[in-house]
C-alpha cells in the first residue's frame, strides 16, 4: 500500500519512512504543505500522515493540547497522534486507518495456485511455502491486485518506489527475475510474462 509523509522535520520523516518501508509500505515524503498537496493531486495513496505547523499549508500531527486534538479531527482527520509518540503505536495506528477504509481489501490474494497472505508476506502454492520481503513482496502483491492488466515498469517505479527515487528501471527488472526464481522454487504454474514494451502480468500456466 501507498502512504505520503509530510514533514518538515527531516530526521522524524526519515526515521518514519523507514518504519513504514520495513513494514512493507510505499512511502512518498513531501517536505511542506503545498508539495503534499500535489503529490495528492497527481497520485493515489492509501493513506497520509500530516504534520501540523508545516511551511506553506498546515497539517494536522503535531499539538497536544485537547483543543489542538479536536480542532485536527473536526479539520477532516481520521486520526491524531501527538508528538512524541512510539514508533509501535504509531505503525498500529496506520493499521487501523487502512482497515476501516471503505476499500479496504482481504488479506488473502490468490491467483492460480498462488496464495500471498499480506499481512505476514507468506506465498503459498500447495504444500510449498516462503515469505517473501521488500521489493518483491509489493511487486507480487500489485501484480495479485491487478490480475488480467499489464502493469509497465514504469507503474512499479512510481507505486513501490515513489516519485523521488532516482531507482533505474533495470532494478525493476532484476526484482522481476528474482521473483519468477522464487515461483519456480515453490513449484507454481503462475509465471510473470513480459509483454515488450507494455509491460508485466501474471498468467495461470493451469487453464
Amino acid at each position: 500500500m501507498r502512504i505520503l509523509l509530510a514533514d518538515d522535520e527531516w530526521e522524524i520523516t526519515r526515521a518514519l519512512k523507514i518504519m513504514l518501508e520495513r513494514s512493507q509500505y510505499t512511502v512518498d515524503v513531501a517536505e511542506d504543505g503545498a508539495q503534499a498537496l500535489d503529490y495528492l493531486e497527481n497520485g493515489s495513496y492509501d493513506a497520509v500522515v500530516l504534520d501540523v505547523m508545516m511551511p506553506q499549508v498546515d497539517g494536522l500531527t503535531a499539538k497536544a493540547d485537547i483543543d489542538d486534538r479536536v480542532a485536527g479531527l473536526d479539520a477532516g482527520a481520521d486520526d491524531y497522534l501527538p508528538k512524541p509518540f512510539s514508533s509501535q503505536e504509531f505503525l498500529a495506528r496506520v493499521r487501523a486507518l487502512l482497515r476501516r477504509r471503505p476499500s479496504y481489501v482481504q488479506e488473502q490474494l490468490s491467483f492460480g495456485d498462488l496464495t500471498l497472505d499480506t499481512g505476514s508476506c507468506l506465498l503459498t502454492c500447495g504444500s510449498h511455502s516462503m515469505r517473501l520481503g521488500g521489493k518483491e513482496f509489493q511487486i507480487l502483491e500489485l501484480l495479485l491486485r491487478n490480475t488480467g492488466v499489464i502493469l509497465s515498469a514504469a507503474t512499479f517505479l512510481e507505486r513501490i518506489w515513489g516519485f523521488d527515487s532516482d531507482t533505474e528501471m533495470n532494478v525493476v527488472w532484476v526484482h522481476i527475475a528474482y521473483l519468477r526464481k522464487h515461483l519456480a522454487s515453490i513449484h507454481s504454474r503462475v509465471t510473470i510474462q513480459s509483454i515488450r514494451g507494455v509491460g508485466y502480468t501474471l498468467e495461470d500456466g493451469s487453464c
